[in-house]
């Protein structure tokens, strides 16, 4: 049915084609214009093009011209000329929508096109990549063609300083990982003065391998976090309690959810190892709640596969590249709990400092594209949440690969035979192969029964992350045999050696399905690049983790049938597309996760906007007194509400206790008289206390000075805002994780969710309000700031690096009024505390 549709009404993949070809023709038609022009002239023609723009042009207009211009530079820097496919994708990425192109079609020089054009407005272009090894070779090897047209380029990697950033950041055009950026957002809204963002506006984004960027990666916010105060011997204790729970008696596994859970004889077992009475009592939730996590980090997360063991640090294993994750950590205790079962220096736990999705972070570009070889199948996820659309290109030469159906056996013992007969066999013929797996332990087992048979190869997973690129590149030659995790390896191309061509072309050998179809796409995509002949095929048993959770029981119920041995495979294309359902299904399941982890994160996003915002107002005003003297006004109109409401009886005022709060605010001791006060309209008192108030605030900025009150004004307000504001994360953290119980009260736990932040974050801004105006008047100055250390000096973001020191207000413990705060920290006034 679908395919009597699109034949009657035309494919839209194809009308996009057929509209954005008329750009190709006429880029041709310009080819013989810009060949005759002169280096000198080419170069010229940016010049030109900035000033088309400055009169009035549109990026539209200019298109064809400049990517004419684009490609006959390429051609003189690089030695590439730009194929007619490939403008195409460049057209696509301009107009802000996602190019599939298959593996070496060639999508880093595609994306010189749009690149060049937007940067043409001084605005600045990203373009974001998976690792720091593929941003620092395109930035090079691209930079080279747009420095020679007169464009700055900028790196942003692990480890640059922050003049680095900045100049980085500033630049026509500039080259980073997806973390790097989005890290440096979160700095940027922690800064206390505007000279330490680094950032401009996010104007215009294009994704390298889109998918695994803002789909596979989604689901992981960046944090970036301060040490936190928690001891960390109640992981190590219940690390010993964990493994004494037993399979099924003491706990039940549900493999498809990911999740453990004790039962009623575990929390038992538990309760009496741990020496408590009852495990989930309220003043033992902490307990119980690592007790759940240790349980996860035990029988749940697998070493060299989840994690790896690397100097003494547990480090993350990315599910879909195979890569590793340094300085990324599971949140809610678990990493802690990792660590503790293996025996590893055990860190603190971490208080968050700044967090966002990637799918909010991104979201944020005034434009946005992408590129990968697999992206369709998941295209309305990239529209729902990014309003990108899909739009394959065509490739460059017609696709020479063989997809052979997939095998099935009894077991993976048979399963593995049969592949390393496979390798053996296709070996003696000289044709290389890539054989993908997805999990280090099943990459090296593979490896030593290669090993047992004589065949030479190489193994590329987490643990030899940093030999990657040059494992891959090297494939392709004659007679190499590669074993790579997942999709490690991919952004480098490999070529074929010579004569490989003659015996078949890259052979790849999957050993197993991914979730995920796009893995599996990623996979075979390697062979047949550029109309190269390549093969591919997967090897599946009934016990791997697919076939077992989602789809083995009518295939192992027709092998039952037929009697089939164990050493026996299916071959069928009715297998392949049940597997493929069964990956939809988990496809699924994985999108519904993320569309709800965006739900709860976009009510996070909307009160990060406000806050934000209002700390950009804060670093680029001049003068925060008019936005300080509205909330005096409201301190003074709460005040006036309690001790001298207009619905009471002037007489029953309570003056003493108005006197009281103004000088707990605002108010010099001695300035506001009972007596006094007593002989004024309700008007009139509220008149005398906003006089009062600005005769503090003018004798403090007499005492200080003009420019010293500014200063002080923005960093009581950026200070304020800050604690207030990490506070509000760990309550809503908080309220996150226990929500979902409001189901079983009939409620919608993400509704019930909305209102209780909608009311917390209001009463944030009251206590960020009160806060300021309390600092204001109460803060003094020191002439010498002494070296103290303030709390996020040592704070590290999720991937390891130090923040940068962020000054606070200096309290001068040598005088201290009776109604100023308290020296030691309690939040009292002095008179009521040390002063007392």
């Amino acid at each position: 049915m679908l395919n009597f549709l699109k034949k009657l009404l035309g494919d839209d993949n194809e009308k996009e084609i057929k509209r954005m070809q008329r750009y190709v023709d006429e880029i041709n038609e310009l080819e013989a214009t810009m060949t005759g022009m002169s280096d000198v002239k080419l170069v010229a023609k940016t010049k030109e093009f900035q000033g088309r723009l400055a009169d009035g042009e549109t990026l539209e207009d200019i298109l064809s011209e400049a990517f004419a211009v684009v490609r006959e530079a390429s051609r003189r820097v690089l030695g590439m000329r730009h194929f007619d496919v490939q403008l195409l994708g460049g057209v696509t990425l301009h107009e802000g929508n996602i190019a599939e192109m298959r593996t070496g079609e060639g999508k880093t020089l595609v994306a010189t096109l749009p690149v060049y054009l937007n940067a043409l407005t001084g605005k600045g272009v990203h373009v974001v990549t998976v690792n720091d090894y593929l941003a620092r070779r395109d930035s090079e090897w691209m930079g080279k063609l747009y420095r020679f047209l007169g464009l700055s380029v900028g790196l942003i990697v692990h480890g640059l300083d922050f003049a680095e950033r900045k100049m980085a950041y500033a630049a026509d055009v500039t080259y980073g990982t997806n973390n790097e950026f989005g890290f440096d957002y979160l700095r940027d809204n922690m800064v206390v003065q505007r000279d330490q963002m680094v950032q401009r506006p996010l104007n215009y984004g294009i994704v390298d391998e889109v998918d695994s960027i803002l789909i596979d990666e989604a689901r992981t916010p960046l944090i970036i976090s301060g040490p936190g105060e928690k001891s960390t011997e109640l992981y190590a204790k219940l690390s010993k309690v964990a493994p004494k729970m037993v399979a099924e008696t003491d706990y039940t596994i549900d493999e498809k959810a990911h999740t453990v859970a004790p039962n009623e004889a575990g929390i038992a077992k538990a309760e009496k190892l741990l020496g408590v009475t009852n495990l989930y009592d309220a003043e033992n939730i902490e307990l119980s709640h690592h007790f759940n996590q240790a349980l996860r980090a035990q029988f749940l997360m697998k070493r060299d596969k989840d994690y790896v063991v690397k100097d003494g640090e547990v480090v993350i294993v990315d599910e879909f590249t195979g890569r590793l994750m340094f300085g990324r950590r599971y949140s809610d205790g678990l990493h802690q709990a990792i660590e503790a079962k293996e025996g590893v220096k055990i860190e603190r736990e971490s208080q968050t400092l700044a967090s966002i999705t990637f799918q909010n972070y991104f979201r944020m570009y005034e434009k946005l594209s992408g590129m990968t070889g697999t992206a369709k199948t998941e295209e309305a996820e990239f529209r729902k949440i990014y309003q990108l659309d899909v739009i394959i290109m065509p490739t460059n030469k017609p696709i020479m690969r063989t997809d052979f159906p997939d095998v099935i056996y009894k077991n993976k013992k048979a399963k593995y035979k049969a592949v390393v007969e496979d390798i053996v066999e296709t070996h003696r013929k000289g044709q290389p192969m890539l054989v993908g797996t997805t999990s280090i332990v099943q990459s090296e087992a593979l490896s030593d029964l290669l090993k047992k048979r004589g065949v030479p190869h190489n193994v590329l997973n987490a643990k030899f992350h940093e030999m990657e690129a040059q494992i891959v590149a090297q494939a392709g030659q004659m007679g190499a045999v590669t074993i790579a995790t997942n999709m490690a390896g991919r952004g480098t191309d490999i070529v074929l050696g010579e004569g490989v061509a003659e015996v078949g072309g890259l052979h790849i050998i999957g050993t197993e399905r991914h979730e995920s179809r796009r893995i599996d796409n990623q996979l075979r995509g390697r062979a047949g690049r550029q109309g190269d002949p390549g093969s591919s095929r997967f090897y599946l048993s009934l016990e791997d983790d697919l076939m077992r959770l989602f789809g083995s029981d009518n295939i192992a119920g027709i092998m039952e049938k037929l009697g089939m041995e164990e050493d026996e495979p299916i071959e069928h294309p009715l297998i392949s597309r049940s597997i493929e359902q069964a990956q939809k299904k988990v496809e699924g399941r994985n999108f519904d996760i993320r569309k709800q982890v965006l739900e709860y994160d976009d009510v996070m996003n909307q009160q990060r906007e406000v806050i934000y915002s209002q700390r950009r107002q804060i670093l680029m005003g001049e003068n925060m007194r008019p936005h300080i003297f509205p909330m005096i006004e409201k301190i003074i109109e709460q005040g006036m509400d309690l001790y001298a409401n207009e619905k009471v009886y002037e007489e029953e005022w309570d003056l003493a206790g108005l006197i009281n709060y103004s000088e707990e605010y605002f108010a010099v001791e001695g300035r506001l008289k009972a007596e006094e006060l007593a002989k004024l309209s309700r008007f009139e008192l509220q008149e005398d206390l906003v006089k009062a108030a600005t005769e503090a605030y003018d004798a403090r900025e007499a005492l200080f000075g003009e420019e010293t009150m500014r200063e002080l004004e923005k960093v009581i307000m950026l200070k304020v805002v800050d604690d207030k504001w990490m506070e509000h994360l760990d309550a809503m953290e908080m309220l996150r994780q226990g929500i979902g119980l409001r189901a079983y009260g009939q409620k919608n736990p993400l509704i019930e969710y909305k209102l209780e932040a909608y009311d917390m974050f209001q009463q944030m801004i009251e206590h960020i309000q009160d806060e300021i105006v309390k600092y204001i008047y109460r803060v003094n100055v020191m002439t010498q700031q002494p070296q103290a250390a303030d709390r996020l000096h040592d704070a590290r973001t999720s991937h390891g690096e130090e923040e940068e020191h962020v000054k606070s207000p200096i309290v001068n413990h040598d005088k201290v009024g009776r109604n100023d705060l308290c020296p030691c920290g309690s939040g009292k006034k002095y008179k009521n505390c040390c002063g007392r």
